[in-house]
């Protein structure tokens, strides 16, 4: 239930009760009115007030309506009091107004028009019963008027609490979103002064030794004529030099190879895929990333995002759609990728079970895992994609790894 609709709630439910005791004063002094004018003059006034409870005004509205309203209210209850000699039954509809006032004014104000209706209290009370009954019966209805007061103000107070909390929570969780964006974005500029490093590691280690290479090869062929046996040596020297050079440059292109987002967390690297995947396409993609993921072994990270990898790309060749859900989901046991799309459907034949398709099988049967392709409810084709969890993970329950859940 959002704020304004709690606040609209609290509202009928004072206006009800406010009714129900409006109407039982009502019919008790209708039905000790001595005359039939009498009678029929309470039913009237107290339909008034009925009548402006049910269009109390807006506390954000203009400055006066509250203090017409409440003037109103507080005529008619004074000419209760007046044409009734059992004025006392009346003066209860000032716990309501009293509560009203609270709820209209600032602090400041309702105080000064509670004092104005004990102060109305006190002239009926002293009039009726002198002094000091009087003032002993107008100082008991101005605590009940204080205690209307006191509870109406603590509802106004709860509700202003309640619309800060509202308001840090839209600034939290904003906050927390450009938290997360950030931590992208420093998370990418690390991988990528990691990938220039590996870069000039190549350049100081590769390159050093295939300059000497060339120097040495330069300098064995002037002396190949001249000193067979040193042009040999050198020779020898280049081809160990090259050979330490082919060593560092596999291990260097091996980790080279791996795309960016292998060196990423699992959520950030789908959220890049399906980020390029609709700025090539425009297509609209759904994501579905659970709250917390399990810290993943490689083989798997990599393996689950060359099965969106593969999936998108499928989507763009062949299925003519035009919205895309990419769906992780996670048991105590095994992660799933499921993407889905609204296109023409697949169908399963041969042609459809191309090389990435089998590649993505191949790795699942790697993984102890499972890749089914199949009719999408409603239209179109999934692709599920599930992997089992490494057995200490099973046993020690997911751990929070990567976190956020988007839709």
């Amino acid at each position: 239930m959002s704020l304004a609709e709690h606040s609209r709630r609290e509202r009928r439910q004072l206006l009800v009760l406010s009714w129900v005791i409006l109407v039982s004063i009502a019919l008790a002094g209708a039905m000790g009115a001595s005359t039939l004018w009498l009678r029929w003059t309470t039913l009237a006034l107290s339909a008034a007030l009925g009548v402006m409870m049910a269009f109390m005004p807006s506390p954000e509205g203009p400055a006066w309506k509250p203090h017409l309203y409440l003037t109103i209210q507080t005529v008619l209850v004074a000419a209760l009091m007046y044409l009734h000699q059992n004025w006392s039954l009346f003066t209860v509809l000032y716990f309501l107004v009293s509560a009203q006032t609270m709820l209209l004014l600032p602090p400041r104000l309702g105080v000064l028009w509670i004092v104005g209706l004990a102060a109305i209290t006190s002239a009926f009370g002293l009039l009726r019963w002198g002094w000091p009954g009087g003032l002993f019966t107008s100082l008991l209805y101005a605590g009940g008027y204080a205690f209307f007061a006191v509870f109406a103000n603590a509802l106004v107070v709860a509700e202003a609490a309640r619309r800060n909390g509202q308001v840090l929570l839209g600034e939290l969780q904003e906050a927390h979103g450009k938290l997360q964006e950030y931590a992208g974005r420093v998370e990418e500029l690390a991988v990528i002064e990691e990938r220039s490093r590996l870069a000039r590691e190549m350049h100081d280690t590769l390159g050093h030794r295939l300059t000497v290479a060339a120097v040495q090869l330069e300098a064995a062929q002037r002396l190949c004529a001249s000193d067979p046996e040193r042009s040999m040596t050198m020779v020898g020297t280049v081809r160990e030099q090259v050979r330490e050079a082919l060593s560092e440059l596999r291990s260097t292109v091996a980790a080279l190879r791996a795309p960016i987002e292998q060196d990423m967390e699992l959520r950030t690297s789908l959220k890049r895929l399906v980020a390029h995947f609709q700025q090539a396409t425009g297509l609209t993609v759904h994501q579905v990333l659970p709250g917390e993921l399990p810290i993943l072994p490689p083989a798997h990270h990599l393996a689950l995002y060359r099965a969106a990898q593969e999936a998108l790309t499928n989507v763009q060749r062949h299925a003519e759609a035009s919205q895309v859900w990419l769906v992780v989901h996670i048991t105590d046991t095994a992660i799933s990728l499921l993407v889905s799309d609204d296109g023409r459907g697949l169908a399963l034949t041969a042609e459809h079970s191309g090389f990435g398709l089998q590649g993505l099988r191949e790795r699942a049967q790697q993984l102890g895992g499972e890749l089914y392709l199949e009719p999408r409810r409603g239209g179109g084709t999934q692709l599920a994609f599930r992997l089992p969890l490494p057995a200490e993970q099973q046993a020690a329950g997911s751990q929070p790894g990567e976190g956020g859940q988007e839709q």
